[in-house]
């Protein structure tokens, strides 16, 4: 097998699978959409994952010896938090943080 078919075939299987896995919840919890404990997790897991997300970025991304203690992690995560509150646009959130962190990181501000 070429590299050619071996990464077209690569790319239908994980096509498959990605799409099975997205369709898979609703083909067997259709009929149970008012449940009690669906209800639950809808309310509280994106809020729980995105929780998990932001301790996994402070701890794997800032830079907690540096003399600014974080900060290269931190600014940015305020200022996700304070625009959204301000705004509630997820997007101008995300993308503003995202450029906040990589100005941050290639200016080495804070990391001296």
């Amino acid at each position: 097998m070429d590299n050619t078919t071996y990464i077209l075939a690569f790319i239908a299987v994980a096509t498959v699978a990605t799409f099975m896995t997205r369709v898979i919840p609703f083909l067997f919890l259709s009929r149970h959409h008012e449940h009690p404990l669906l209800l639950h997790i809808g309310r509280y897991l994106p809020a729980a994952v995105m929780a998990l997300l932001v301790l996994v970025f402070l701890l794997r991304s800032a830079n907690w010896t540096a003399p600014a203690f974080g900060a290269d992690a931190l600014i940015p995560s305020l200022v996700v938090i304070l625009l959204h509150l301000w705004r509630r646009n997820a997007l101008l959130s995300i993308v503003a943080g995202t450029a906040v962190y990589m100005a941050i990181q290639q200016t080495s501000v804070f990391t001296l």
